[in-house]
């Protein structure tokens, strides 16, 4: 049984019956924090201002907070920071206030299933673009791609907790091993 309505003839992109959701995300880590600062100012990104949004629980609220104050340490612009239920009869009021003031970026903190229902309202009601969002850690798993769609995902890309840093391409996940700055 899919648990995904295919919102053919303009019903809801929410997800039917999700099953098996799974415990919120772990809290960041300094070299995941520092691996999605790399990431969203890597050279020729262009990147100077984000929204930032995050599921309601604590760990997803404090990897937020811990990305904007880094964020802003290095003078660049925080537009809105927006934050969501992991239930809710829709998410379209978060998905226009995170697209609303049109940033370079998107950074996102929370739980798989909580993200993937605002990642498909987020596609289909916004000029939101998947390619130039970043994740922490918890959203870097093919659950993610399962609950919204390989179409509503592909581009997202962001840091793993051990620094590495994961993306999603065709409805695959796939994770790299952290750059080793010691031997170069």
């Amino acid at each position: 049984m899919n648990p995904i309505e295919d919102g053919a003839g303009g019903g809801s992109p929410k997800l039917r019956n999700p099953v098996a959701v799974s415990p919120g995300p772990d809290p960041h880590t300094e070299a995941e924090l520092a691996a999605l600062i790399g990431l969203s100012t890597a050279p020729r990104s262009r990147i100077r201002s984000v929204a930032v949004g995050h599921g309601r629980d604590a760990d997803s609220r404090n990897a937020a907070q811990a990305f904007i104050r880094a964020w802003q340490a290095l003078h660049r612009d925080v537009l809105v920071v927006v934050d969501w239920p992991e239930d809710a009869a829709s998410w379209l009021r978060p998905a226009r206030r995170l697209t609303a003031q049109a940033p370079d970026a998107w950074v996102l903190a929370g739980a798989p299933l909580g993200v993937a229902q605002l990642a498909r309202r987020l596609r289909r009601s916004t000029d939101w673009d998947p390619a130039r969002t970043f994740g922490f850690a918890s959203l870097g798993t093919p659950r993610l791609v399962e609950l919204a769609g390989a179409d509503t995902v592909h581009g997202l890309r962001g840091a793993s907790a051990d620094g590495g840093t994961w993306d999603m391409c065709r409805g695959w996940t796939t994770h790299y091993e952290p750059l080793d700055v010691t031997s170069a």
